[in-house]
C-alpha cells in the first residue's frame, strides 16, 4: 500500500472539477481524484487512513478542505460554502495550471492565511473575555464526521470472515431489489465460482439473471484477471449481469474489462459499498443532530 504523505492536491482538485463539469461534492471531487489518479494520487493513498487520539481519520482531506480554501483565495472557486457543492470560476475552468501557484498566487495564499488568522486571534481574544475559551471550527465538520464512521464501517467489515462477507453482499444485494435464488444463490454457488445468483425484474415485463461475486481484499486492487475469470463463470448460469463487490478498488484494466461484451459486470468498490449501507439503513442506527448553515457565519 502506497502510504498517503501530506502534499498540495490542489491541482488534482481543479483537474477533477474540470473532467466533472466545474461543479461536485467534496465525496465526488474526492472520488474522481481517487479514480483518475490526479497529480499521481493513487487510490490507495486518497482514501489511506491513519490511527489518531480519537480514532481513524484521512491525511488527504486535511491537505483537501486546505487546498480548497487556497484555490478560494486565488480567485479559482467560488466561496466555500458547507453542504453544498465546489464550483470552479471562470478562471478555475480556462486557467493555466502547470505553474501552479505561481509568485502571485503564493502572495495571494500567504495574505488569505495571515487575515485567516488574524480573525481568529480575535475570535478567541472575544471569547477569553466572555469566559469561553472555544471557538468554531471552520472546517465542515458534517463531512469529517460522514467520512469517520464510514471509514470505521469499512474496517470492520474488512474482518469478517469469508463466510459473512458473502452473506452480508447478498443481504445487500437484496435490498437493492435482486431476489436471490435460495438454490443457485446460496447452495450451488460456491461450487460453481461465484458467490450469489438472483433475479432482477426491471419493468412489468422483464427479469434479468444476475450472478454476484464478493471479494474481501484488505490491501491492492481487483484486477482485469479476476473480472475475465468471473464473466466466463456468469456464462456458465446464462447470467445477463453481473455484480462484483470488494472491500478494495478496480484496476483501469478490470473497469475495461467489466464493460466489454454483452454482458457486463457492476463494479462496486469499499467506498461505495459504505454508500450503499448508508442510503439501505443496512444494520445501522441513525443519530440526529443539527449543523449550522451559513446564515450564521456570515458577516453582515
Amino acid at each position: 500500500m502506497k502510504i498517503y504523505k501530506r502534499q498540495s492536491v490542489e491541482k488534482a482538485i481543479v483537474l477533477a472539477l474540470r473532467e466533472l463539469g466545474g461543479s461536485a461534492s467534496r465525496k465526488t471531487i474526492r472520488r474522481a481524484i481517487a479514480e483518475n489518479e490526479y497529480d499521481g494520487l493513487t487510490y490507495e493513498q486518497v482514501y489511506y487512513t491513519k490511527k489518531g487520539k480519537t480514532g481513524k481519520y484521512s491525511p488527504f482531506m486535511f491537505d483537501f478542505n486546505f487546498g480548497l480554501r487556497n484555490l478560494f483565495s486565488v480567485g479559482y472557486v467560488e466561496p466555500l460554502k458547507r453542504g453544498e457543492d465546489i464550483v470552479l470560476t471562470d478562471l478555475g475552468r480556462s486557467d493555466d495550471i502547470i505553474n501552479y501557484p505561481t509568485k502571485i498566487q503564493t502572495d495571494e495564499i500567504n495574505s488569505y492565511w495571515q487575515k485567516q488568522k488574524a480573525a481568529k486571534d480575535k475570535a478567541k481574544k472575544i471569547a477569553a473575555e466572555d469566559g469561553n475559551d472555544e471557538t468554531v471550527d471552520s472546517t465542515d465538520v458534517q463531512d469529517s464526521a460522514d467520512n469517520n464512521w464510514k471509514t470505521e464501517l469499512l474496517d470492520q467489515i474488512k474482518k469478517f470472515s469469508p463466510a459473512k462477507f458473502e452473506s452480508f453482499s447478498r443481504l445487500l444485494i437484496s435490498k437493492m431489489e435482486v431476489s436471490i435464488d435460495k438454490v443457485k444463490g446460496v447452495k450451488l454457488s460456491g461450487d460453481h465460482g461465484i458467490d450469489g445468483f438472483g433475479y432482477f425484474r426491471s419493468d412489468e415485463f422483464r427479469t434479468s439473471r444476475v450472478a454476484i461475486q464478493c471479494k474481501r481484499y484488505t490491501s491492492g486492487a481487483v484486477g482485469e484477471s479476476e473480472i475475465r475469470d468471473f464473466k466466463g463463470t456468469m456464462d456458465s448460469f446464462n447470467a445477463e449481469y453481473g455484480i462484483f463487490v470488494t472491500t478494495s478498488y478496480y484496476t483501469d484494466g478490470a473497469k475495461k474489462i467489466a464493460m466489454q461484451g454483452n454482458r457486463t459486470v457492476t463494479l462496486i468498490d469499499g467506498q461505495e459499498l459504505t454508500d450503499l449501507v448508508e442510503k439501505y439503513q443496512l444494520h445501522i442506527t441513525p443519530v440526529n443532530t443539527y449543523s449550522l448553515d451559513n446564515y450564521y457565519y456570515e458577516k453582515d
